[in-house]
Protein backbone atom coordinates (compact mmCIF):
# COMPACT_ATOMS: atom_id res chain seq x y z
CA UNK A 1 0.00 0.00 0.00
CA UNK A 2 1.59 3.22 -1.14
CA UNK A 3 1.80 5.94 1.80
CA UNK A 4 -0.37 9.02 1.82
CA UNK A 5 1.50 12.35 0.96
CA UNK A 6 1.94 14.40 4.01
CA UNK A 7 -0.84 17.34 3.48
CA UNK A 8 -0.68 18.69 7.66
CA UNK A 9 0.57 19.00 10.46
CA UNK A 10 -0.96 18.25 13.65
CA UNK A 11 0.52 20.04 16.71
CA UNK A 12 0.32 19.29 20.83
CA UNK A 13 1.25 22.60 22.46
CA UNK A 14 2.45 22.12 26.16
CA UNK A 15 5.74 20.22 26.31
CA UNK A 16 5.53 19.75 22.52
CA UNK A 17 6.35 23.46 21.48
CA UNK A 18 7.39 24.64 23.97
CA UNK A 19 8.42 23.04 27.89
CA UNK A 20 5.49 25.14 30.05
CA UNK A 21 4.65 22.81 32.44
CA UNK A 22 7.28 23.38 35.24
CA UNK A 23 7.77 26.63 35.01
CA UNK A 24 4.62 28.00 33.57
CA UNK A 25 1.44 26.15 34.41
CA UNK A 26 2.64 24.92 37.94
CA UNK A 27 3.58 28.24 39.42
CA UNK A 28 0.17 29.17 37.58
CA UNK A 29 -1.49 26.76 39.63
CA UNK A 30 0.02 27.44 43.11
CA UNK A 31 -1.01 31.48 42.29
CA UNK A 32 -4.42 30.14 42.15
CA UNK A 33 -5.08 28.80 45.01
CA UNK A 34 -3.04 31.04 46.78
CA UNK A 35 -5.45 33.71 45.69
CA UNK A 36 -8.73 31.31 46.65
CA UNK A 37 -6.78 30.90 50.29
CA UNK A 38 -6.05 27.62 49.44
CA UNK A 39 -2.57 26.07 51.39
CA UNK A 40 -1.96 24.15 48.09
CA UNK A 41 1.19 23.54 47.01
CA UNK A 42 2.17 21.40 43.95
CA UNK A 43 5.91 20.97 43.97
CA UNK A 44 8.48 19.81 41.15
CA UNK A 45 7.97 16.20 41.67
CA UNK A 46 4.30 16.31 42.50
CA UNK A 47 3.26 17.91 39.36
CA UNK A 48 5.14 15.31 37.39
CA UNK A 49 2.53 12.95 38.84
CA UNK A 50 -0.25 14.97 38.29
CA UNK A 51 -0.04 15.26 34.48
CA UNK A 52 -0.33 11.93 34.53
CA UNK A 53 -4.24 13.69 33.96
CA UNK A 54 -4.79 15.70 30.84
CA UNK A 55 -6.72 18.92 31.37
CA UNK A 56 -6.18 21.54 33.90
CA UNK A 57 -10.29 21.27 35.44
CA UNK A 58 -9.26 17.71 35.81
CA UNK A 59 -6.27 17.82 36.75
CA UNK A 60 -7.48 19.83 40.43
CA UNK A 61 -10.23 17.34 40.10
CA UNK A 62 -8.04 14.61 40.57
CA UNK A 63 -5.82 16.09 43.32
CA UNK A 64 -8.97 17.12 45.56
CA UNK A 65 -10.53 13.75 45.09
CA UNK A 66 -6.67 12.15 45.96
CA UNK A 67 -5.53 14.45 48.43
CA UNK A 68 -8.37 17.15 49.78
CA UNK A 69 -11.28 14.86 49.85
CA UNK A 70 -13.43 17.26 51.99
CA UNK A 71 -13.12 19.77 49.44
CA UNK A 72 -15.11 17.96 46.77
CA UNK A 73 -18.25 17.66 49.57
CA UNK A 74 -17.93 21.58 49.12
CA UNK A 75 -21.44 22.66 47.60
CA UNK A 76 -20.07 24.92 45.09
CA UNK A 77 -17.43 22.36 44.20
CA UNK A 78 -17.88 22.42 40.58
CA UNK A 79 -18.20 26.07 40.27
CA UNK A 80 -15.48 26.34 42.25
CA UNK A 81 -13.21 24.24 40.72
CA UNK A 82 -13.98 26.28 37.12
CA UNK A 83 -13.33 29.60 38.89
CA UNK A 84 -9.56 28.03 40.16
CA UNK A 85 -8.72 26.81 36.36
CA UNK A 86 -9.99 30.61 34.87
CA UNK A 87 -7.89 32.28 37.87
CA UNK A 88 -4.97 29.81 36.93
CA UNK A 89 -5.45 30.61 33.13
CA UNK A 90 -5.09 34.21 33.84
CA UNK A 91 -1.73 33.87 35.69
CA UNK A 92 -0.60 31.43 33.29
CA UNK A 93 -1.31 34.26 30.05
CA UNK A 94 -0.03 37.30 32.26
CA UNK A 95 3.53 35.07 33.12
CA UNK A 96 3.96 34.44 29.47
CA UNK A 97 2.47 36.72 27.18
CA UNK A 98 5.79 38.42 27.44
CA UNK A 99 7.63 36.03 25.80
CA UNK A 100 9.23 34.34 29.08
CA UNK A 101 9.25 30.78 28.15
CA UNK A 102 10.95 30.16 24.53
CA UNK A 103 9.42 27.48 21.74
CA UNK A 104 11.40 24.27 21.78
CA UNK A 105 14.81 24.10 19.68
CA UNK A 106 13.41 23.92 15.94
CA UNK A 107 10.01 24.51 16.32
CA UNK A 108 9.83 28.06 14.66
CA UNK A 109 11.82 26.90 11.85
CA UNK A 110 9.93 23.91 11.34
CA UNK A 111 6.40 25.59 11.04
CA UNK A 112 7.83 28.53 8.65
CA UNK A 113 9.17 25.62 6.33
CA UNK A 114 5.92 23.95 6.78
CA UNK A 115 4.13 27.12 5.31
CA UNK A 116 6.44 27.88 2.40
CA UNK A 117 5.69 24.14 1.36
CA UNK A 118 2.27 24.79 1.02
CA UNK A 119 1.32 22.16 4.30
CA UNK A 120 -1.47 22.90 6.50
CA UNK A 121 -1.13 23.42 10.08
CA UNK A 122 -3.54 23.13 13.07
CA UNK A 123 -3.06 22.24 17.07
CA UNK A 124 -4.50 19.75 19.08
CA UNK A 125 -4.19 20.21 23.07
CA UNK A 126 -5.99 19.98 26.25
CA UNK A 127 -5.09 23.61 27.11
CA UNK A 128 -7.00 26.45 26.73
CA UNK A 129 -7.46 28.55 23.88
CA UNK A 130 -6.06 31.41 25.50
CA UNK A 131 -3.08 29.58 26.71
CA UNK A 132 -2.43 28.72 23.08
CA UNK A 133 -2.17 32.34 21.92
CA UNK A 134 -0.52 33.62 25.10
CA UNK A 135 2.30 30.88 24.66
CA UNK A 136 2.34 31.52 20.50
CA UNK A 137 2.36 35.12 19.27
CA UNK A 138 4.89 36.42 21.07
CA UNK A 139 7.57 33.27 19.68
CA UNK A 140 6.00 33.87 16.30
CA UNK A 141 3.98 36.71 15.91
CA UNK A 142 0.40 37.62 15.00
CA UNK A 143 0.67 36.81 11.53
CA UNK A 144 1.99 32.79 11.54
CA UNK A 145 -0.08 31.86 14.69
CA UNK A 146 -3.40 32.95 12.06
CA UNK A 147 -1.60 30.33 10.02
CA UNK A 148 -3.05 27.68 12.26
CA UNK A 149 -6.11 26.51 10.51
CA UNK A 150 -7.50 24.66 13.25
CA UNK A 151 -7.25 24.99 16.67
CA UNK A 152 -8.47 22.22 18.94
CA UNK A 153 -7.85 23.45 22.28
CA UNK A 154 -9.87 23.23 25.87
CA UNK A 155 -13.14 22.05 26.04
CA UNK A 156 -14.26 21.56 22.04
CA UNK A 157 -14.03 17.77 22.71
CA UNK A 158 -15.29 15.96 26.59
CA UNK A 159 -12.77 13.50 26.76
CA UNK A 160 -9.30 14.64 26.95
CA UNK A 161 -6.14 12.80 25.44
CA UNK A 162 -5.49 10.00 26.01
CA UNK A 163 -8.61 9.60 24.21
CA UNK A 164 -8.54 10.34 20.71
CA UNK A 165 -11.47 12.51 20.60
CA UNK A 166 -9.45 16.11 20.14
CA UNK A 167 -7.62 14.34 17.03
CA UNK A 168 -10.81 13.41 15.65
CA UNK A 169 -12.40 16.95 16.15
CA UNK A 170 -9.45 18.44 14.06
CA UNK A 171 -9.42 15.85 11.40
CA UNK A 172 -13.06 16.69 10.67
CA UNK A 173 -12.57 19.96 10.30
CA UNK A 174 -9.52 20.04 8.34
CA UNK A 175 -11.21 17.61 5.83
CA UNK A 176 -8.52 15.32 5.73
CA UNK A 177 -7.52 11.54 6.52
CA UNK A 178 -5.67 10.83 9.01
CA UNK A 179 -2.73 9.20 7.19
CA UNK A 180 -1.57 11.59 5.49
CA UNK A 181 -0.96 14.23 8.96
CA UNK A 182 1.49 14.18 10.98
CA UNK A 183 0.92 14.44 14.83
CA UNK A 184 4.00 16.27 17.15
CA UNK A 185 4.00 15.06 20.69
CA UNK A 186 5.65 14.93 23.87
CA UNK A 187 3.76 12.35 26.14
CA UNK A 188 2.52 8.72 25.82
CA UNK A 189 -1.24 10.25 26.51
CA UNK A 190 -0.90 12.20 23.80
CA UNK A 191 0.97 9.64 21.71
CA UNK A 192 -1.96 7.27 22.46
CA UNK A 193 -4.16 9.80 21.75
CA UNK A 194 -2.76 10.80 17.96
CA UNK A 195 -2.57 6.81 17.52
CA UNK A 196 -5.60 6.37 18.56
CA UNK A 197 -7.11 8.67 16.07
CA UNK A 198 -5.18 6.76 13.34
CA UNK A 199 -2.74 10.01 12.98
CA UNK A 200 1.05 8.50 12.83
CA UNK A 201 3.15 10.52 15.05
CA UNK A 202 6.33 11.84 16.13
CA UNK A 203 7.53 12.46 19.68
CA UNK A 204 10.12 14.73 20.98
CA UNK A 205 9.72 13.97 24.92
CA UNK A 206 9.72 17.32 27.32
CA UNK A 207 11.51 17.37 30.89
CA UNK A 208 8.59 15.70 32.89
CA UNK A 209 7.83 13.10 29.76
CA UNK A 210 11.42 11.51 29.68
CA UNK A 211 11.07 8.12 30.52
CA UNK A 212 7.55 7.10 29.04
CA UNK A 213 6.48 4.82 26.79
CA UNK A 214 6.46 5.76 23.17
CA UNK A 215 5.98 2.86 21.11
CA UNK A 216 4.01 3.12 17.93
CA UNK A 217 5.85 6.34 17.58
CA UNK A 218 7.24 7.23 13.90
CA UNK A 219 10.34 8.39 16.21
CA UNK A 220 11.21 9.27 19.51
CA UNK A 221 14.24 12.12 19.16
CA UNK A 222 15.42 14.69 21.36
CA UNK A 223 13.99 17.87 19.55
CA UNK A 224 13.15 19.44 16.18
CA UNK A 225 16.53 21.16 16.63
CA UNK A 226 18.70 19.15 13.63
CA UNK A 227 15.09 18.36 11.91
CA UNK A 228 13.96 19.59 8.61
CA UNK A 229 11.23 19.20 7.01
CA UNK A 230 12.07 16.80 4.00
CA UNK A 231 13.12 14.29 6.81
CA UNK A 232 9.62 14.43 8.58
CA UNK A 233 8.02 13.49 5.21
CA UNK A 234 10.24 10.37 5.23
CA UNK A 235 9.25 9.50 8.33
CA UNK A 236 5.71 10.25 7.65
CA UNK A 237 6.08 7.91 4.82
CA UNK A 238 7.86 5.44 6.51
CA UNK A 239 11.20 5.48 4.63
CA UNK A 240 13.60 6.36 7.77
Amino acid sequence: MCASRLEALILDVDGTLADTERDGHRPAFNAAFREAGLDWQWDEALYGELLEVTGGKERIRHFAQTRQPDFTRRPDYDEFVAALHRAKTRHYVAAVAGGSIPLRPGVARLLREARAAGLRLAIATTTTPENVAALLVPALGADLMSLFEVVGAGDVVPAKKPAPDIYLWVLERLGLAAASCLAFEDSENGLRAALGAGVPALVTPSGYTRGQCFTGALAVLPDLGGVGLEEIELLQRGQV
